[in-house]
């Protein structure tokens, strides 16, 4: 899995993204709080630039720098007072939350941010894409383990005592599907899902594996649920494959 990361971490788009974040940092970082560190890439980037960092993840990381501190926790129930720290990074992680946990995260994240909070999502995305079909329950689940899709409307609604200092787009998305391509993809098992993700099934918790082959009215239905979302598609432009967002605490100070 570290491999996987350090390679993802390497590719132009992930660099992109990850210095899009980067230029929105506001001037002053202080003690920074990164919400989902995985591997700390953005904890140790931060610490480089003087912040005093707490990396967290459901399970301690495994985090070798000075100016890092590696913690367990739970976004939906942070163990640190409110105003703990003078930034709060959340990138890649929202989407995976599911229902009302959702909530209580971002309102955690407003409670222990004192200045302000830098998210990342992806941006409108269509959950219906490159699902996948559980071996074990016969259930779907959405690409990558994202239950949750985003605009900046949706953003701000999650997080009321916020305001938007700073917006960025980042990327260009893959067009969508519609409901009589996705229902055909089904039908077909999902043979062209996001299999090598590390996120389990959502329903059941077991490993997502790609079907080990298609029959001949498997790959007839997915080639017809290829041909319907491409004429879906016709004359329509895409969107950005993620957002950021700089928000700030309402009544404190800009960037």
């Amino acid at each position: 899995m570290e491999d996987r990361l350090q390679d993802f971490r390497a590719t132009p788009l992930e660099r992109q993204r990850t210095k899009s974040l980067m230029d929105m940092l506001p001037a002053k970082l202080g003690r920074v709080l990164d919400v989902g560190t995985r591997d700390g890439h953005f904890a140790r980037l931060l610490a480089d630039r003087g912040a005093s960092v707490v990396a967290l993840d459901l399970e301690r990381p495994q985090i070798d720098h000075p100016g890092v501190e590696a913690v367990q926790g739970d976004a939906t129930a942070l163990a640190f007072p409110d105003g703990a720290f003078d930034l709060v990074l959340c990138a890649e992680v929202l989407e995976h939350i599911p229902g009302s946990a959702l909530d209580r995260a971002c309102a955690e994240i407003t409670r222990v941010c004192a200045g302000h909070a830098l998210i990342g999502v992806p941006y409108r995305q269509d959950l219906r894409m490159w699902r996948t079909s559980c071996r074990n329950c016969g259930k779907t689940s959405p690409p990558w383990g994202h239950v949750n899709s985003f605009d900046e409307q949706r953003l701000q609604s999650l997080f009321p005592g916020l305001s938007i200092a700073a917006k960025a787009f980042v990327g260009t998305a893959e067009l969508g599907t519609n409901v009589a391509s996705a229902w055909l993809m089904d039908l077909a098992g999902n043979p062209y899902g996001t299999y090598v993700q590390d996120e389990p099934c959502v329903h059941c918790g077991a490993r997502l594996t790609a079907p080990a082959g298609l029959g001949l009215g498997k790959r007839a239905l997915a080639k017809a649920a290829l041909l319907v979302r491409a004429a879906h598609n016709l004359g329509r432009q895409p969107h950005a494959n993620w957002i950021h967002l700089l928000m700030r605490q309402n009544g404190s100070p800009g960037r």
